[in-house]
């Protein structure tokens, strides 16, 4: 009964939920548990061994990128001082070849001053019995650079083309003579023709171009383009072929077919070689003086070398001396009979 005469009107007795017992002890535990808990004890870092990163494995991946980085700049220095020290030898060795080439025509040119007298001439080559003797020398091997050796032998197949077809010139104007007894005027020039051009032409032009290589005269090139331009133009007339001119030319052979057809093909065929001729002139022309234009030649070397050659020569000098001395001599008599 006193359960049922208590009032549930009266304040109950305060009472606090935290005082339980049970509630008190966990709560004490955890504080205490919260005070002593060191995550750096042994015992914690095996438990988070297997999840931590280590310190050294961290930090040494910008030590891997800074030392790639080194050595990919130390590799393109190195490549950059490779190139640099190729390039250095490739023009040493260029330079090297300038000067072995430069003391080679030195010595050429100065042996070939030297042993003028001594060499002995060979060219044309004649037998040894026949009474004229050789009136040159020349070897290509030994006189002419390795540059200028194949365009200098060029030149001179070309010489002995030219000799040739005006050989032939002659017997085509023979046959012309033949066919008719009014062309005899072009059978006497053809003879006259080939008599003068071929040793004019050997002198005149060949000559230059082989002294020229020989020992770089800027003085020899301007001689011979100065007579190689005329050749090329008689070339070109003695192709065309004008009649009494002493030349079987188109226009000569052409006015045969109708006459004399054996003859006209004879005379085509010489106004052929005589335009095989001038076409390989202008491309000779041409090639010369691309090489012309490497050698370092020049319009005033020209002129210190056409001067000194003028002052240089015996006969001028003997000349200049004979000269000097006849008007010295004048002068003197000329006083005592004042």
């Amino acid at each position: 009964m006193s359960g049922s005469d208590s009032n549930p009107f009266v304040d109950p007795v305060d009472l606090n939920p935290f005082q339980d017992a049970s509630i008190t002890q966990a709560t004490s535990g955890a504080v205490e548990n919260a005070g002593e808990y060191n995550p750096f004890t042994a015992s914690d870092m095996r438990n988070h061994s297997d999840t931590t990163i280590p310190i050294s494995a961290a930090a040494s991946q910008p030590a891997i990128l800074q030392t790639s980085v080194e050595q990919n700049a130390q590799a393109a220095a190195a490549a950059g001082q490779a190139n640099l020290i190729k390039q250095q030898e490739e023009l040493e060795r260029k330079a090297a070849e300038l000067d072995r080439k430069e003391q080679e025509l030195q010595n050429r040119t100065r042996g070939s001053a030297l042993n003028a007298g001594t060499k002995e001439n060979n060219w044309p080559p004649l037998p040894k019995f026949f009474p004229v003797r050789p009136c040159f020398y020349q070897d290509f091997d030994e006189e002419i650079p390795e540059d200028y050796r194949r365009i200098c032998k060029r030149m001179y197949y070309l010489w002995m083309f030219h000799s040739a077809t005006l050989f032939l010139n002659v017997l085509a104007c023979l046959a012309y003579f033949t066919a008719d007894a009014k062309n005899g005027v072009d059978f006497g020039l053809s003879i006259l023709w080939l008599i003068l051009f071929t040793p004019v032409s050997f002198i005149c032009w060949y000559r230059p171009v082989y002294k020229a290589f020989r020992s770089d005269s800027s003085f020899s090139f301007f001689f011979f383009f100065f007579v190689f331009f005329f050749q090329v133009a008689v070339y070109i007339i003695q192709s065309v072929g004008i009649p009494k001119w002493g030349n079987s030319g188109w226009i000569a052979s052409i006015s045969m077919i109708g006459s004399n057809l054996p003859v006209a093909v004879v005379m085509m065929v010489v106004a052929g070689f005589f335009t095989v001729n001038a076409v390989l002139g202008v491309i000779l022309l041409k090639m010369v003086h691309s090489k012309y234009r490497r050698t370092g030649a020049s319009f005033t070397k020209a002129q210190q070398e056409f001067s000194q050659g003028v002052l240089n020569n015996r006969t001028v000098q003997t000349a200049a001396t004979s000269a000097a001395t006849s008007a010295a001599q004048g002068a003197f008599g000329r006083s005592q009979r004042n």
